[in-house]
């Protein structure tokens, strides 16, 4: 019997799909027995690969880890053991960047087996009680925030993407020059978001995405979230007793409209994983349009495969959840992915999570933010030397 053990998240989306593609797989190989564990999405976010690639063969990861697993070998380079042809397609057919987010230092360390970024959902039923459309502006948006109908996950990290999202809409994508962001556009996104922040319930700077969605299909007070990442789940009918409706993200007054931070997942090997060739096979059965399309996506996964995304049954079952934020998923900016962007991404979601939830100087936390990086950098230049 050959054995593999995964990790991934712990939500219907994360842990789902993969337990049911196990399954399949199993049953096409008897011999092979895969056992998938999840944990929650906070550690998903936070807990570090050197200490999973010992325990796991399998891992579902997010991709601003790549430069760090590249420099310390901690995964396998899959174009090393895939054919080309089947990555070809994978490149050709991808949402957004999300193929491209898992290629560091010359090679390809996992397969977009899932796709988000974030996304605006809706209760058209509380809107319309309300005598209000789906806001198109920053200006709109506020004057829902202040009737009490608006909620988005406020947690360090969700923090940190807005600023990276309302600085795009702005203008200026952050690390597009030699500081995280200039001072101009860095202080008015974040008081932008400060003020939208005081108009919403604190409850929000607990919630992270997952809970943001629980909470609009659930009950009947919040009818908006303007930008959370998407999870076409909640837009299904039978897995929540309201249906979202989802679309893409507002611009800014006098501005473009705003570009959301890549997430997703893709689908990894360890390493230290003895059993290569399944390993590599499996990996190989999740990624492949038709199970994508198919057995993953109705186990509840969020495919990473385009061809899925534009499926008529696939945007039939969840509300045309793909075909309409697909846009929003191919603007999406990619995160840094050098060795050490990790340590930045911690601490700075900290500091944008105080400065929008406790108030403080705007400057401070741009100029703590350019300093942050350069340090990071600095650590890990250093520690590679030595």
């Amino acid at each position: 019997m050959i054995e593999l053990r995964g990790m991934t998240w712990n939500h219907t989306r994360g842990y789902l799909p993969m337990v049911a593609t196990a399954q399949r797989f199993t049953e096409l190989h008897p011999e092979v027995a895969i056992h998938w564990e999840k944990r929650s999405l906070q550690h998903f976010a936070d807990l570090r690969l050197e200490t999973l690639v010992e325990q796991f063969d399998l891992l579902v990861i997010d991709h601003p880890c790549i430069g760090s697993a590249s420099k310390n070998g901690l995964l396998l380079a899959l174009d090393e053991h895939l054919s080309g042809e089947f990555l070809a397609d994978q490149g050709r057919q991808p949402v957004g960047k999300s193929h491209e987010s898992y290629q560091f230092d010359g090679h390809q360390w996992a397969l977009a087996i899932d796709a988000a970024t974030p996304v605006s959902g809706w209760r058209r039923d509380l809107l319309e009680s309300k005598g209000f459309s789906v806001p198109r502006t920053w200006n709109e948006l506020t004057e829902l925030a202040r009737l009490g109908l608006v909620a988005f996950p406020g947690i360090p990290i969700d923090s940190l993407m807005h600023l990276y999202m309302v600085c795009g809409g702005l203008g200026e994508l952050p690390f597009s020059s030699d500081k995280v962001i200039s001072t101009a556009v860095g202080t008015q996104a974040l008081e932008m978001l400060r003020e939208l922040c005081s108009l919403v319930s604190r409850e929000c700077a607990r919630r992270n995405p997952i809970a943001t969605w629980e909470l609009l299909t659930t009950t009947g007070t919040i009818a908006l979230c303007p930008f959370a990442y998407g999870y076409s789940n909640y837009s299904r009918q039978g897995y929540t007793r309201n249906p979202l409706e989802t679309g893409g993200l507002i611009s800014i007054d006098g501005h473009d409209r705003c570009r959301s931070t890549l997430g997703g997942a893709g689908l990894a090997i360890s390493s230290r994983c003895k059993q290569i060739l399944t390993a590599i096979e499996y990996c190989q059965f999740v990624a492949t349009p038709e199970c994508q399309s198919g057995l993953y996506f109705q186990s509840g996964g969020q495919p990473g495969h385009r061809m899925a995304w534009l499926d008529d049954d696939v945007n039939r079952e969840s509300n045309g959840f793909f075909r309409k934020t697909l846009t929003t998923l191919d603007e999406a900016w990619l995160r840094p992915r050098w060795h050490g962007y990790l340590d930045f991404q911690d601490a700075a979601s900290q500091q944008v999570h105080q400065f929008l939830w406790d108030g403080g100087r705007a400057i401070d936390v741009v100029t703590g933010l350019n300093e942050l990086a350069w340090q990071c950098q600095k650590a890990k230049m250093i520690r590679s030397h030595t």
